[in-house]
């Protein structure tokens, strides 16, 4: 009788694969998207002024810092236009709409600091605020999409948001990976959890109610 696989070995073996996808997919919409890329660069400079790029750190895989990079979507914060909903514009809402302000990280794929999928990447700030539970959510890379951007999105309160990164990282498979994609493009379309209720984007994390 064959012996099974070791567990650890089998979950090294589909991480391999993942990130073998990740590169050649994330590349390869790299080069597809770089004419959308640069007419909405035009448009940022033009609605928005310049840098037309957004660089902000954020925590990655074994809480590791990294610059992730999406187009700009927000005024500066200067004067009295401080919080998000101030500094929010029609243009912002519309590429945050549309994800096209996301199409920059793609890059931070292929350097090998984001995946295509997986939680979310969140701020510094976060990381003494999770429960031992949620912080397990940094024993993957973060992802462009995840369980809980096609779940809701911002729409969903924070524990629940956390809690479907880990239920992503204790049951992740090369499988729900492709769930994942094909049901990011419905949420997308649909324009669906863009923002939680009583806020331009969502509400920071004070930390765990648990």
């Amino acid at each position: 009788m064959a012996t099974p696989a070791h567990p650890r070995r089998a979950v090294r073996s589909e991480d391999r694969t993942k990130r073998i996808f990740d590169v050649v997919v994330a590349a390869v919409l790299l080069l597809l998207t770089a004419p959308l890329m640069a007419v909405v660069a035009v448009v940022v400079a033009v609605g928005l002024g310049r840098p037309v790029l957004f660089r902000q750190c954020r925590i990655g895989l074994h809480e590791q810092p990294f610059e992730l990079v999406k187009f700009r979507s927000m005024h500066e914060p200067r004067g009295n236009r401080v919080s998000d909903a101030d500094r929010l514009t029609p243009l912002g809402r519309w590429l945050r709409s549309t994800s096209l302000d996301e199409l920059p990280s793609l890059w931070n794929v292929v350097r090998g600091d984001m995946s295509l999928v997986g939680p979310r990447p969140l701020l510094p700030q976060y990381l003494s605020r999770y429960s031992p539970r949620q912080a397990r959510r940094h024993e993957v890379r973060p992802g462009v999409t995840g369980l809980a951007q096609v779940s809701g999105r911002n729409s969903l309160d924070w524990e629940v948001r956390l809690g479907l990164d880990v239920d992503y990282v204790e049951r992740r498979t090369f499988r729900l990976d492709l769930a994942i994609l094909i049901a990011t493009i419905g949420t997308t379309l649909r324009r669906e959890g863009i923002s939680a209720e009583g806020h331009a984007t969502a509400p920071e994390f004070l930390g765990s109610r648990r």
